[in-house]
């Protein structure tokens, strides 16, 4: 099924929920150090791996980290070339003062944002829906 493009019906029926738990970034130098890790999302960078694990997971392994963050996915099925949504929501977040790092998976968007400022995030992201028509029913944190 090919994901929505149209920023109204994005913007509608996002439908953010929070995925339990603390996530943090971590770095490391030798991937093969990570086997057994379950990430939530990886990027390999130059000079090694970047890691979006949770909190207790990095504690475990030793690995330092310095922004603790809540997850924010979603709902909506975005289209990869979808126009607007990623500038719409982390606008809006900014407006806030609330940093955002955004993931893109191939079904839908995700938000790391303070862990602090989740519930505030999640309140500006469901006004945001509604100014756009959100068709979806409420979900809280």
């Amino acid at each position: 099924m090919t994901g929505e493009r149209n920023i109204d019906v994005l913007l509608a029926a996002m439908d953010p929920v929070r995925r339990e738990g603390t996530f943090v970034f971590v770095f490391v130098a030798d991937p093969s150090g990570t086997d057994g890790v379950t990430a939530a999302a990886t990027v390999a960078e130059e000079g090694g791996l970047s890691l979006v694990v949770t909190k207790r997971e990095a504690d475990i392994r030793g690995w330092t980290y310095d922004f603790e963050a809540g997850w924010i996915t979603l709902q909506v099925h975005s289209a990869l070339d979808a126009v607007g949504l990623t500038a719409a929501v982390s606008g809006r977040l900014a407006d806030l003062g609330i940093s955002c790092n955004v993931i893109a998976g191939y079904h839908h968007d995700h938000l790391l944002v303070p862990v602090g400022d989740v519930p505030r995030a999640l309140d500006a992201l469901r006004a945001l829906a509604r100014e756009h028509g959100d068709p979806s029913p409420r979900r809280h944190a």
